[in-house]
């Protein structure tokens, strides 16, 4: 009677070990994650960041050379119109930001202050001034190509808003856009290797937001240089270590930047050919990308890692809009996006005066 117990016991347990986790797998399988939106109060939470610092002066790092003691100046007086959010790359798309959130939801609140402050900061007579430090002698490689690539999206977002405003200052940038324009197609030719690193000199990522720029507006010299660095530096490229991503200082994926940019390049199908030599893991259902670990959000390094998880959705959202059939893509992005949405708005200026862009970005390249 005990044997036949005890064996009755053990079958039971055995049974109920087995049970546990095919349920537990069950509901985790079914679990999908919540697609990030944009509506007007994430809007109005995102805004706040740059219309923060937007005209606050300091703390800011210039990133300047100094010819003699007249270059010793305040950043205001370097930079009447990109002075502020502590460096000129983030002021650069601070601006678009506000643009953007403007363009999308007319009704934001402070709409009117935003409108004021981007008027005072892009009169025609500040944006000469910028244009006049790029053409000071050492500065002609002055935040090349990450702050290049930001001046023209923040006029793409311009040349596509139809309001008055948008018109004004689209011509107020025009010297810079060209100024922009004619340095990408002068120094392309000149760049000898792509750069891959995971900041600001990614050249991927200058090229990407670029090539936006060329197809939205015509501008044929410039898409030209741009396919012909693609074909140059990316074309034959194959198996993209994406396993030794990220770096500790990482905002960008040099992998899927990479693929970002050249599915914008190619034809479809050319695309899917190539990406399935470059990154033949992305076509696999089950393929998982961790979010990038955020340890020390008061340190502006550290805190790079929030915007890689940025960049990366805004990169697989976008190839899985070229090729629907990897749409499981889009579970990852919404991941990234939702592990550091939440977080960015802390009051630690190491991160607000840059990430707010960097979500919108994101979001708005949701399919």
């Amino acid at each position: 009677m005990i044997k036949r117990f005890g064996f009755l016991f053990c079958v039971l347990l055995f049974l109920a070990c087995n049970d546990t986790p095919k349920d537990q797998n069950a509901v985790v399988s079914e679990q999908q994650p919540t697609k990030p939106e944009l509506d007007l109060a994430q809007a109005q939470r995102l805004a706040s960041l740059p219309l923060h610092c937007l005209q606050e002066e300091y703390p800011n790092k210039l990133n300047q050379v100094l010819n003699d003691s007249t270059h010793l100046a305040s950043p205001k007086t370097l930079h009447p119109s990109f002075y502020g959010c502590f460096d000129w790359h983030s002021s650069v798309h601070g601006h678009w930001s506000l643009v953007f959130l403007l363009k999308k939801f007319p009704e934001l609140e402070n709409a009117a202050l935003i409108r004021q402050k981007l008027a005072e900061n892009m009169s025609a007579e500040h944006i000469n001034a910028e244009v006049a430090y790029f053409k000071m002698k050492g500065n002609a490689s002055y935040e090349r190509t990450y702050g290049w690539a930001w001046v023209l999206k923040l006029a793409e977002e311009l040349h596509t808003w139809n309001d008055p405003l948008a018109k004004e200052l689209e011509a107020n940038l025009q010297p810079l856009t060209d100024y922009m324009v004619q340095a990408y197609i002068e120094f392309l030719p000149r760049l000898g290797y792509p750069i891959r690193v995971g900041e600001h000199t990614n050249t991927a990522f200058g090229l990407s937001m670029a090539v936006d720029y060329a197809k939205t507006v015509g501008n044929e010299g410039l898409l030209t240089a741009i396919k012909e660095t693609v074909d140059r530096f990316y074309k034959n490229d194959v198996a993209c270590p994406l396993g030794w991503e990220p770096s500790g200082f990482d905002f960008l994926s040099p992998c899927l930047e990479e693929a970002n940019l050249v599915r914008k390049v190619y034809g479809q199908d050319e695309f899917k050919a190539w990406l399935h030599k470059f990154l033949p893991q992305l076509t696999q259902a089950d393929f998982s990308l961790e979010p990038g670990k955020v340890a020390d959000r008061t340190d502006g390094k550290l805190v790079h890692l929030d915007g890689l998880n940025f960049s990366r959705a805004w990169c697989l959202y976008g190839i899985s809009e070229t090729l629907p059939e990897m749409g499981h893509l889009n579970d990852l992005a919404h991941e990234h996006i939702n592990y550091s949405l939440p977080k960015i708005v802390d009051g630690n200026y190491g991160g607000t005066h840059w990430l707010g862009t960097f979500a919108l970005y994101a979001l708005n390249a949701q399919n």
